[in-house]
């Protein structure tokens, strides 16, 4: 299960003995359902695929697809989606385009912003965290993103 607080900016992840924290990311648009609204949907989740397994500390991704260029970390101003990918599904009503707003969490290159509202609804985490996170999760591993 991993469980995200807004208010906190903060990831905490639990499976049998093991419990994982890390900062994150979330909208800086605030909290939302709206298709284009660039808002991180509430409530309840799972993870339905996991992209970037083996890719280097800062592979940069395009429409989820590994290319061959890595980030600078925090020296560039273009918000790319780095190192891995956790796709999320909404399981509610009010979340259920989720799936097709493409809402992640994954890595950025923007990690001097990991613990503000700074994405573009996508959950942010440091290329480090989201790589370790991975080899934990398993498809269908719930998330639950409250304020």
């Amino acid at each position: 299960m991993i469980d995200i607080s807004i208010t906190e900016q903060q990831m905490v992840f639990k499976n049998r003995n093991i419990r994982l924290i890390f900062p994150v990311s979330t909208s800086k648009h605030g909290e939302g359902f709206e298709e284009g609204s660039n808002k991180t949907p509430l409530g309840m989740h799972e993870v339905c695929e996991k992209i970037g397994k083996g890719a280097g500390l800062g592979t940069i991704f395009r429409n989820r697809v590994k290319t061959e260029k890595t980030a600078v970390i925090d020296g560039e101003d273009k918000d790319l989606i780095t190192s891995r990918i956790l796709r999320l599904k909404g399981l509610q009503v009010r979340n259920a385009n989720t799936y097709k707003r493409y809402i992640y969490i994954h890595g950025t290159n923007d990690e001097k912003n990991i613990g503000k509202k700074a994405s573009a609804g996508c959950i942010r985490m440091k290329n480090r965290d989201i790589i370790e996170l991975f080899d934990h999760v398993k498809i269908g591993c719930k998330v639950y993103i409250r304020r």
